[in-house]
């Protein structure tokens, strides 16, 4: 027989077999569904050796409409929207400060852009993104860079209804914004567990990317507490342990919906990493328990309370470890300097200890320390356990606020200030010679008297912000009170009317 013959012979007998071992696996299976299909059962065939199938095991379900059916009525649509603000911008006008009009008058004619009449202009659409319904009062999360310098923002439900919204608070450190509508019975996501997420599970996210409503994608949990500041190139981004997934995310899904495959909401979309600002497969959610302790501190109380353990820190690396002779962890959150009368001081901590974990969840690195510490309000006890001269202590701290109390504290009421404003008449603008400003009147005790303002006092600008109505100066109350700054502080620039230049610094401190 010549090669090709037994070549062909060859492959003859390798399909024969290979018919026949198709045949025994699907013979077993079916005897093995018949029977038992959780456990692996030998098959019995008159050969020598045996043979077992694979174990039939659970597996996630890859179904994802229930999920989607249930919670894209529950995510909004928002637009943001503000009139365009006459000023500088672009322009570096130094005749629009009002000290400046004062101190050294009116420029001349040929110096001043010939003049325009002030037209009312019409209000633009300055943002889109989406928000997700946690109460069927009308309750909306979103996240604080969707509504940020708004005028007016317009919530769009599922089924197209068309409601204005009201700012309840907001808490730039988390980027969280929390909105009312005026409305009932709406669906609502139902708050999942984001710490009992997993790293490889499935989620969907939930939102209106470039203005397409109702969007949902699918992925999965890439990673947890994640921070994202080196790859912001060192910009601040406040409080970060997010949840990265690959759930494709574009501009307008901010603020929407990523929930796990049981329809629950884990966490709220807030950025990608991207260099087009498109989606390249990377984007990062705020976690459901960060979001819920923020709401719920805005309902409850106003403002939000940020506890304080009184550290400053670095994440160990094998360098420092090597450096400082630490053998005992890998990894974890190395103790810099401790605060005075801090927390942290309080509890034993001293600088050179490794803190491994909070509440037995481990600190690995920054995320993970923000995102525990977030989770608690002032006057909170945790368990910290860390490691010193390469030996495991733990210990119990009473978390503090930002002034160094373990009390809540609501948010400060703008009539602590102790007055009223007045803006200026047209009148009072030419004789002083200023293009705006509000007055001081009806003083009484408060935080201005104890500052030392007196009645009849201009206030020009606060904070670097200019002021020409009382509502300025409420926003801007308002803005310094939900900060996290540990000083709440007012600096005040303004005029008496005699013509004398005055600075005050306000404390809006308890």
């Amino acid at each position: 027989m010549n090669i090709y013959g037994k070549i062909t012979l060859l492959a003859c007998g390798v399909a024969v077999m290979s018919s026949a071992m198709t045949a025994l696996a699907i013979d077993s299976i079916q005897n093995n569904s018949a029977t038992s299909p959780s456990s692996s059962s030998p098959l019995q065939p008159n050969q020598r050796g045996t043979l077992y199938t694979a174990s039939n095991s659970a597996t996630p379900p890859t179904d994802f409409t229930h999920a989607a059916e249930s919670t894209i009525n529950g995510v909004v649509s928002i637009k943001s929207y503000a009139s365009p603000r006459s000023g500088s911008a672009g322009g570096g006008n130094y005749y629009a400060n009002p000290l400046y009009e004062f101190f050294f008058g009116s420029p001349a004619p040929q110096q001043r852009r010939a003049p325009q009449q002030q037209q009312p202009k019409a209000e633009q659409q300055r943002g889109l993104g989406s928000g997700v319904i946690l109460s069927s009062d009308g309750y909306i999360v979103t996240n604080n860079h969707v509504i940020d310098g708004a005028d007016r923002l317009e919530v769009t439900l599922n089924d197209n209804s068309i409601y204005n919204a009201t700012v309840i608070g907001t808490d730039p450190s988390t980027d969280v914004a929390l909105l009312k509508i005026e409305a009932e019975n709406l669906p609502v996501i139902p708050v999942g567990d984001s710490d009992a997420l997993r790293v490889g599970e499935w989620v969907l996210a939930v939102g209106n990317p470039f203005g397409f409503t109702s969007t949902v994608t699918t992925g999965i949990v890439s990673a947890k507490a994640r921070s994202v500041a080196s790859a912001a190139r060192s910009r601040s981004m406040g409080i970060e342990s997010y949840i990265q997934t690959d759930a494709a995310v574009n501009p307008g899904n901010s603020g929407g919906a990523l929930v796990n495959i049981n329809g629950e909401l884990v966490g709220i979309n807030t950025a990608i990493y991207s260099e087009t600002g498109n989606y390249v497969g990377y984007s990062f959610a705020i976690p459901s328990s960060i979001v819920t302790k923020i709401v719920t501190d805005i309902k409850q109380y106003g403002s939000v309370q940020r506890a304080i353990l009184g550290i400053s820190f670095m994440e160990l690396t094998p360098q420092l470890a090597k450096e400082k002779g630490i053998t005992a962890t890998n990894d974890g959150i190395f103790v810099g300097e401790v605060v005075d009368r801090s927390a942290a001081m309080e509890g034993g901590i001293q600088p050179g200890d490794v803190i491994v974990s909070i509440n037995d969840a481990p600190t690995h690195n920054t995320a993970q320390l923000q995102g525990e510490i977030s989770k608690f309000r002032p006057g909170d006890r945790i368990t910290l356990k860390y490691i010193r001269d390469n030996k495991t202590h733990s210990t119990t701290v009473t978390l503090q606020n930002n002034q160094g109390g373990t009390k809540v504290t609501k948010s400060g009421d703008f009539t602590a200030l102790g007055c009223a404003f007045k803006e200026l008449t047209d009148e009072q603008k030419r004789e002083m010679r200023l293009s705006g400003g509000v007055q001081v009147k009806a003083l009484t005790s408060g935080k201005f008297k104890e500052a030392g303002i007196k009645e009849g006092f201009i206030i020009v600008d606060i904070n670097n912000a200019r002021v020409r109505s009382q509502e300025d100066v409420e926003e801007i109350y308002k803005a310094i009170m939900n900060s996290s700054d540990s000083d709440k502080v007012m600096f005040i620039t303004g005029i008496y009317p005699t013509g004398r230049k005055v600075y005050y610094a306000v404390d809006l401190s308890e």
